[in-house]
């Protein structure tokens, strides 16, 4: 990760299209295409300010937020605080995962999001138990977040990571065993391996190293045992899909372009949710 020529404490993905200097999103200012530093457009402009109808955005037309990993730390610490909350209650996994047991009188049976409850879908993207688990999901998510959170704008952001989660999950409820348990945040998380991919791509930055390390987590999906692949495949096809609204947008309809991706994704995850609960009841 590269740090920002004027603040280099801080890291950034991000680089200006003049220049090729590393900017953090304080320094970042919209251009044409991508973001141009302060300096690069002080020049352009011939003054000593940036004009103010170059205020600071993000490449997909977001705010310029004074703490670019805000929403990253929010989703963290969930995940913390609700693994935390399984090491002291261990039935929350019953209640929360995508699949659980419960009692109707004296026999234990599987109750799920084909029994009305639809909230796991959700819940289950945040859910872990294993130290191992949360550990490297935590890691990927503050590794990958930070920039894309940076480079989205938080809002943007917020919604890639949930939509990436919520299609894992749907696929996994879709195609997986109706009685096969699933939790964690991977859907979400290979949301923004996605999102990293065609961000990058759109920076025409070196692509190699996130296609090696995405290359890895696939391969280790479909090779070892107990991994619910169905929501890693589930989150990267929607977490490409909604970047590739997100950055390639044109300016114009860029709000409309965007939110309505969203949209169509949420819609078509509903409808696999739907279409997979009247098969099994």
């Amino acid at each position: 990760m590269d740090h920002c020529y004027r603040h280099p404490g801080r890291e950034t993905g991000i680089r200006c299209t003049r220049c090729e200097r590393p900017i953090c999103p304080e320094c970042m200012i919209s251009a044409s295409v991508g973001f141009q530093c302060p300096d690069c457009v002080r020049e352009g402009s011939g003054t000593g300010h940036a004009p103010a109808a170059s205020r600071p955005r993000t490449v997909a037309g977001g705010t310029v937020a004074a703490d670019p990993r805000l929403v990253t730390k929010v989703l963290l610490a969930i995940n913390v605080a609700l693994f935390v909350a399984v090491l002291a209650r261990e039935s929350l996994v019953n209640d929360l995962a995508l699949v659980g047991l419960a009692f109707s009188g004296t026999d234990l049976q599987v109750v799920g999001v084909a029994d009305g409850e639809w909230y796991r879908l959700v819940t289950a993207m945040f859910l872990h138990q294993e130290v191992w688990h949360i550990g490297f999901n935590m890691l990927l998510l503050w590794w990958l977040g930070g920039p894309l959170e940076a480079a989205l704008g938080r809002a943007r952001y917020l919604a890639l990571y949930l939509l990436s989660g919520l299609a894992g999950s749907a696929f996994t409820y879709l195609l997986a065993a109706p009685n096969q348990p699933s939790l964690g945040a991977s859907g979400a998380i290979y949301g923004l391996f996605g999102a990293t991919v065609v961000l990058m791509r759109r920076m025409n930055q070196d692509m190699r190293p996130i296609l090696v390390l995405l290359g890895l987590n696939l391969v280790l999906t479909f090779v070892l045992s107990g991994i619910a692949w169905q929501a890693h495949v589930g989150g990267l096809a929607a977490g490409v899909l909604i970047a590739v609204a997100m950055v390639h947008a044109p300016r114009a309809r860029r709000t409309l372009v965007q939110y309505g991706t969203c949209g169509l994704v949420l819609l078509a995850t509903a409808g696999l949710v739907v279409a997979r609960t009247a098969m099994l009841t």
